[in-house]
């Protein structure tokens, strides 16, 4: 088991749900207009929001933005891509905290390209337009262990099939076979697990019926997760994380079989079973994005049609799938709806506007009481990140009393642990090898969560 990386929120106990509301997140309709493929992602250096997209202002290549406190600004140059960017997706290198994107490159043949922002520009990783053939529903993601960027997609070189790829500091490789799925496979997304350090794959698979197929690397082969094409019918918008506390693989999607509304379906370890009734939402869900909450609830957000198409999150409370706040809380109709939360424990939602030229909106549940800017909420801070030597722990600003630090390894073996009475601690990690790893501060009340990365 890995914990998830969290910052206990110091701005009081809420009592009751009325306490909570969605607002934006800085001004909403922030991008220039016709933004698609919005994907909404955490830095975990400064934990602040980030989103990628295809950026219809700007002959729809690709930008980023960032929430620097007080307004949504755009990191490095709008437009950076070569040419028109489809299938935008971001994550972070573990390492660095650098931003890198994956997209469908349209001035490359559409073939798959990534590029990184290097604090002044935005760069290449490797050759443009690396894969054999044209790459749709590209989707990257970090290996933890090695901190090597992976992109899977649509491979049009091999058949249509699912492909994954890395870079080895050189060239982009494939990862066990390329093509790897029986067939065609569409809303190909990338995870990895926390339980195996493994890369997963999840696709809507025309080889058994655009049901939904979860593969994981095996060694060096893919492999089926339980049984391939396990929903009832056809899954479309699939979405794919992890359980933070047990490492189990979920999966949301489009449920044609049931209506097409959302549904959620888990990985037991021997089988896929569903999470809660099927096709929960109302009624018709599209963009379905999963994300978990630091306490291990699965969450969905999606384009909710029985609402006027507007974005609804639910969530699941053990028993039944419940809504997040107000049903519909998007002031119009809201696709491309991306989920994410805060290092800080709250949900929040990115999306398109449709009824104000498409813009970008972000929204997150919270506090009427708490302001906008998230980072001025009191937390520990751990510098440098990444550490060679020494790794020092300050945590003056915290309210509560820290008792003991805890580290531990991705796979959550525990490294170090001491109990603490200063209000800074500076550990030797210059015996640690290359890694990500994962630091506990234990008060009396919270549990502060975050990772270091060791160089």
């Amino acid at each position: 088991m890995i914990p998830v990386a969290v910052f206990a929120q110091q701005n009081g106990v809420k009592s009751s749900p009325l306490d909570y509301m969605w607002m934006n997140v800085g001004n909403a309709n922030f991008s220039p207009p016709s933004a698609t493929f919005i994907n909404l992602v955490f830095n975990p250096s400064n934990s602040l929001p980030y989103v990628v997209y295809n950026d219809g202002g700007n002959s729809e290549k690709a930008t980023v933005m960032k929430f620097d406190g007080t307004s949504w600004v755009n990191v490095g140059n709008a437009g950076f891509s070569a040419g028109k960017a489809d299938y935008t997706t971001l994550a972070f290198d573990p390492s660095d905290s650098a931003p890198y994107v994956a997209y469908n490159d349209y001035s490359n043949s559409n073939k798959a390209t990534v590029m990184k922002f290097d604090g002044t520009n935005w760069v290449n990783i490797g050759n443009t337009g690396f894969s054999s053939g044209e790459a749709d529903w590209t989707s990257i993601a970090f290996n933890p262990s090695d901190s090597k960027p992976y992109v899977a997609y649509k491979d049009w070189g091999n058949s249509q099939k699912a492909t994954v790829m890395k870079f080895n500091g050189t060239s982009w490789v494939n990862v066990g076979n390329a093509g790897f799925s029986a067939g065609i496979a569409e809303y190909t997304i990338l995870a990895f697990s926390p339980s195996d350090g493994q890369p997963y794959v999840a696709y809507s698979d025309k080889g058994n019926s655009y049901k939904a197929t979860v593969m994981k690397l095996n060694g060096t082969i893919w492999v089926n997760v339980g049984n391939a094409g396990f929903s009832q019918g056809e899954a479309d918008n699939i979405s794919l994380a992890f359980d933070p506390l047990n490492g189990q693989p979920y999966v949301a999607f489009v449920d044609v079989a049931n209506v097409w509304k959302a549904t959620v379906m888990k990985f037991n370890g021997t089988n896929w079973e569903y999470v809660g009734s099927v096709g929960f939402s109302a009624g018709i869900a599209e963009y379905t994005s999963l994300a978990f909450s630091q306490t291990g609830q699965p969450y969905v957000a999606f384009q909710n049609y029985p609402n006027s198409q507007k974005a609804t999150v639910m969530k699941f409370d053990g028993t039944n799938w419940v809504y997040v706040g107000s049903e519909g809380f998007s002031v119009a109709e809201a696709s491309y709806t991306s989920l994410a939360f805060s290092p800080f424990g709250q949900p929040y939602v990115a999306y398109q506007d449709m009824e104000n030229l498409y813009q970008i909106t972000v929204m997150k549940y919270d506090s009427v009481f708490v302001g906008i800017n998230e980072t001025k909420l009191s937390h520990p801070t751990f510098y440098p990140n990444p550490s060679t030597t020494f790794l020092t722990v300050n945590f003056i600003n915290i309210s509560n009393k820290i008792n003991s630090i805890v580290i531990t390894d991705i796979k959550g073996i525990k490294i170090f642990e001491a109990q603490i009475s200063a209000q800074e601690a500076t550990i030797n990690v210059a015996n640690y090898p290359v890694g990500i790893y994962i630091v506990r501060l234990k008060s009396d009340t919270f549990d502060y969560i975050s990772k270091f990365c060791k160089n």
